[in-house]
């Protein structure tokens, strides 16, 4: 029979805020509440740098109004950080637990955060702090292994494909050769979203590139002029942390910061931030001009825009299935973590038949901590410069319903 813990708990948000990263926040209060393993439930303010310092607001006391507005806010309502604990660091947090008599720790965030939860979950064992560990997966991503997908990615996705169709409309209004940078470090679900703009089979985005394929610039420029010769424009949407055949796989943006001489920054996990400069949609759209010479490149708009951190906390513009499974998940991960003497991850997977539906288990935290789930091959052409139908089939159901959009012919 499982050990019945009990004791207060904590919560934390952490990594990039998405449009429904509340909503799991709102799961995890509505739960607690109801768990009578937990008496109090603390907030941490930005993390476990909030737990280190003892900076907490008692949540249980917020009303049912109060969390439905929170819950339909972007952004992290308890604030975020990327801080990585080592073994200081978490006598600090085990010390402020004592103190407060936590037994739960729950943290909602990626592969980083779940890192973390691992760490803590670890240090706390060595430290002989007993302590529930439960992680809530978030990440617009969608790089998680073990799970189907990711609580944040199908609002993030419903963002992109949008943006997309009005780019596509833009781009025919005034033909040229348009890049848009997406997110995606290390993996191309997101970039893989602009696929759903399409609903004419000349819409754009023509040409798609994803980290998991090689990025051969010759091949781009030919890839672009192609398409240009057949339709008179081009759309095309790359992911930020594409990578040519370097075995390093260092982000080509990465490459070029540091031949430019720019800075390149490094969170404390030893990321490289991609997002919020226009340095690859740059180079490419002056890479293109360089190609096909001087007086080509006159006669074309050739214009790249970079979609930054627009894409993870949009207002309003959250998906209705993924602020219902982001919910979900809050709750899971209470349920889970009082009702058995285990420590772990929330995870989804897709019942059988034609209706979408979800179904969640408990997943190990060395299962998700640090690693990251790549798009599927079958989902990128063979070409490596778009995306299939398999994708769009996956990935629908979790975007939900796009805007309405027509043509005069």
């Amino acid at each position: 029979m499982a050990k019945r813990l009990k004791g207060n708990a904590v919560v934390g948000q952490s990594g990039g805020p998405t449009m429904v990263i509340n909503e799991s926040l709102v799961g995890v209060i509505e739960a607690a509440k109801r768990a009578g393993a937990i008496r109090r439930l603390l907030g941490a303010r930005h993390g476990v740098r909030g737990m280190k310092t003892g900076d907490f607001v008692d949540l249980k006391r917020l009303s049912a109004a109060r969390l439905a507005q929170i819950a339909k806010t972007p952004g992290s309502a308890l604030g975020s950080t990327r801080d990585k604990p080592d073994k200081k660091y978490c006598r600090k947090i085990f010390e402020v637990f004592a103190a407060h008599d936590v037994r739960y720790f729950f943290y909602i965030g990626g592969n980083d955060s779940a890192d973390t939860a691992r760490i803590v979950n670890e240090l706390a064992g060595e430290a002989g702090y007993e302590l529930r560990v439960f992680h809530v997966p978030k990440t617009i991503d969608n790089d998680l292994r073990t799970t189907d997908h990711c609580p944040g990615y199908g609002s993030a996705a419903r963002f992109v494909a949008s943006a997309m169709m009005g780019e596509d409309r833009d781009n025919a209004s005034l033909p040229g050769i348009k890049i848009s940078i997406i997110m995606g470090r290390d993996a191309g679900w997101l970039t893989a979203a602009s696929s759903l703009a399409r609903r004419r089979p000349d819409d754009g985005p023509h040409l798609i590139y994803v980290p998991e394929v090689p990025f051969v610039l010759p091949r781009f420029v030919d890839d672009v002029m192609k398409v240009y010769r057949r339709l008179g424009r081009c759309l095309v949407a790359v992911s930020e942390g594409i990578v040519d055949t370097d075995k390093k796989r260092t982000p080509i943006a990465v490459r070029l910061a540091l031949r430019w001489g720019r800075p390149v920054e490094y969170d404390t996990h030893g990321n490289a931030q991609l997002s919020g400069t226009g340095i690859l949609g740059d180079f490419l759209t002056e890479y293109i001009k360089k190609k096909i010479g001087k007086r080509a490149a006159k006669k074309l708009r050739i214009r790249a825009d970079t979609y930054g951190y627009l894409q993870r906390s949009f207002a309003g513009f959250a998906s209705p299935v993924d602020r219902a499974e982001a919910r979900l998940a809050g709750r899971m991960a209470v349920k889970y973590a009082t009702g058995a003497d285990v420590d772990g991850s929330v995870a989804f997977r897709r019942k059988p038949g034609r209706r979408y539906a979800i179904e969640c288990f408990p997943t190990p935290l060395a299962s998700v901590a640090r690693l990251t789930k790549s798009l599927p091959r079958n989902y990128i052409n063979r070409a490596g410069n778009n995306i299939t139908e398999a994708f769009r089939a996956y990935a629908a159901p979790l975007v939900g319903d796009l805007p309405q959009i027509g043509a005069i012919g």
